[in-house]
């Protein structure tokens, strides 16, 4: 669409060329930029707006953050943050796209995928979407049966399941949907997903795949989609399921022999989970993919993953793992985290109590609500847990939007403006109970507060 010659940022796209580059409408153009102001067109004499190359590529970002799961108003945020730092998110994530070790992800779209702004599909996802918000489990069973009797079976699993329990999981981000909804959406959703895995003719394909989900991860849904359209290609898959201990891998792996691990990740804690199983399976020489929301979101992630990365896109991921398969490659190299934050990790992990205990007493002796503190410090913990791993605080710069957004939805109850008091009591407790040898977390704390200031 772009012609090279033409700067980046001269706006000479009008409104209807942005909506057939971005899919997005014309509503929802106008809404982002009245309240986000994002992206800011330019105005023919006449008024209608004008878009640059610029501004199409950051409507293409923010939708990118929408299908991992982020809140509109929390992408616009993000972006904001990272722009006013200096830095260039769209750049970033090219930057960071996959390696020429990597599987390439297939070069062709998907036959299902035009059906994907059919009114049928839409309105089909959305009333399974409503009967699942509604508890009603036979409705939604039934749209699905209806749905299966209508359109290929990677329609329904890949623009109605996933993109329904998608748009469910970020209506529970904001605070519009409850854990008990967002819970009974995604049995519903795995369900019939495991009762189609269970259909699936035996292997016909030599060879054997693992599928499993890092310690701590429990987010199972795309591992089973994964499993399905393997196993309807003919492959062998061991599926085993959510939150698979890394002290028993190489059992598992003696007994099934695979000829690949996959794994996946949402979180960036799991993320780090991840790393450790793929460093077991290097020590074994068994090759390993990866995926999830998390490396769509942090890109930077999979220069630290000594493992093959299988794409952004789900409906890929069984035909980019059957490359791999039919075409090895080895394993892309990968940066280990710098020694100072493997100090700094052992160092906090040792201080962790403490510094909680210390937490709770500087913000009690302050008065007001800290019954959000519980979870506050469980997620702030694992995250920086987490980047001390990578050894890349940055990336805890990048995820605690995220994290921000948790805790002050109404499943937590952190009000907004006690997140920075929590910050200056982490940043104090961490300065009380750690030495030089915490100087890459201490040093991070320091420049969030001051960024806040």
């Amino acid at each position: 669409m772009v012609d090279e010659a033409q700067n980046y940022d001269t706006p000479i796209y009008n409104l209807k060329a942005v909506v057939t580059e971005t899919g997005l409408k014309p509503d929802t153009l106008r809404a982002w930029e009245r309240r986000y102001g994002l992206p800011s067109p330019d105005r023919t004499s006449g008024g209608h707006r004008l878009y640059s190359q610029q501004d199409i590529d950051l409507l293409k970002w923010l939708i990118a953050r929408q299908d991992e799961g982020m809140s509109i108003s929390r992408a616009a945020k993000l972006w904001d943050k990272l722009t006013a730092a200096g830095r260039d998110p769209v750049s970033e994530q090219a930057e960071h796209a996959p390696r020429t070790t990597a599987v390439p992800e297939p070069n062709y779209t998907p036959h299902f995928a035009s059906l994907e702004t059919s009114n049928t599909v839409a309105d089909t996802r959305q009333a399974w979407v409503d009967a699942c918000l509604d508890f009603d489990e036979r409705t939604a069973d039934n749209i699905l049966a209806q749905a299966f009797a209508i359109f290929p079976i990677e329609t329904v699993c890949y623009t109605i399941l996933q993109k329904g329990v998608a748009e469910i999981g970020i209506g529970w981000y904001e605070g519009q949907v409850t854990v008990q909804q967002e819970h009974f959406a995604s049995a519903l959703a795995v369900r019939r997903l495991e009762t189609l895995v269970a259909g699936t003719p035996p292997p016909t394909r030599p060879g054997r795949i693992l599928i499993a989900c890092p310690p701590e991860e429990r987010h199972t849904f795309s591992l089973l989609m994964v499993t399905l359209f393997l196993r309807r290609a003919g492959w062998d898959v061991v599926y085993l399921g959510a939150n698979v201990p890394l002290d028993k891998l190489n059992a598992t792996v003696a007994t099934t022999q695979p000829r690949l691990v996959i794994l996946a990740a949402q979180t960036l804690y799991t993320a780090s989970t991840l790393l450790a199983m793929t460093l077991e399976l290097g020590r074994e020489n068994i090759p390993a993919a990866y995926g999830g929301a998390v490396f769509n979101f942090l890109p930077q992630l999979r220069e630290r993953i000594p493992a093959h990365f299988l794409g952004e896109k789900l409906e890929n991921v069984a035909s980019t793992a059957e490359h791999l398969l039919n075409h090895p490659l080895p394993l892309p190299s990968y940066h280990p985290a710098p020694h100072p934050y493997t100090i700094a990790l052992e160092h906090y992990q040792v201080r962790q109590s403490a510094i909680e205990a210390k937490v709770w007493e500087l913000l009690e002796r302050d008065g007001g609500d800290v019954g959000y503190l519980k979870n506050a410090n469980k997620d702030l913990a694992q995250n920086i847990i987490a980047a001390l791993t990578f050894g890349d605080m940055n990336l805890l710069t990048t995820n605690i939007e995220w994290v921000h957004g948790l805790l002050i939805n109404f499943h937590y109850r952190m009000p907004e403006q006690a997140m920075h008091r929590y910050m200056v009591a982490y940043h104090h407790a961490c300065q009380t109970y750690m030495d030089e040898r915490g100087a890459p977390l201490v040093a991070w704390l320091e420049e969030t507060l001051k960024s806040e200031s």
